[in-house]
C-alpha cells in the first residue's frame, strides 16, 4: 500500500468521524434546512465525479466515478423532493 493511498484512507476515515459528530449535534428542526443548502455540495460531487470517470485510466475508475455520479444525483432529487414538500408546507391554501 503507497503513502497515497494511506493518506486518503486516513482522511477518509477522519471526514467519516467528523461527519458524524456534526450531523449528531445539530438539532432535528435545521435538518432540513442544512440538507438542502448541502444539496449545492452534491452538485459540486456531481461534477467532480464526471471528471474522474472521464480522466479514468482502468475500469475501476469508471465504475467508482458512474457510482458517485449516481449517488450524488440520488441526493440532489431526493433533497430537491424534500426542499420543495418543506416550501409546500409554508404555502396558503387557497379555499
Amino acid at each position: 500500500m503507497g503513502p497515497e493511498l494511506q493518506v486518503g484512507l486516513y482522511v477518509f476515515v477522519l471526514a467519516i468521524f467528523v461527519g458524524f459528530e456534526l450531523i449528531t449535534k445539530v438539532p432535528p428542526t435545521l435538518h432540513t434546512p442544512l440538507m438542502s443548502g448541502a444539496n449545492a455540495v452534491s452538485g459540486i460531487t456531481i461534477v467532480g465525479a464526471l471528471a474522474c470517470a472521464k480522466a479514468g485510466e482502468g475500469t475501476i475508475a469508471n465504475m467508482l466515478g458512474g457510482l458517485a455520479i449516481a449517488t450524488a444525483m440520488v441526493n440532489v432529487v431526493g433533497g430537491y423532493l424534500v426542499t420543495d414538500r418543506m416550501l409546500h408546507m409554508f404555502t396558503k391554501k387557497d379555499r
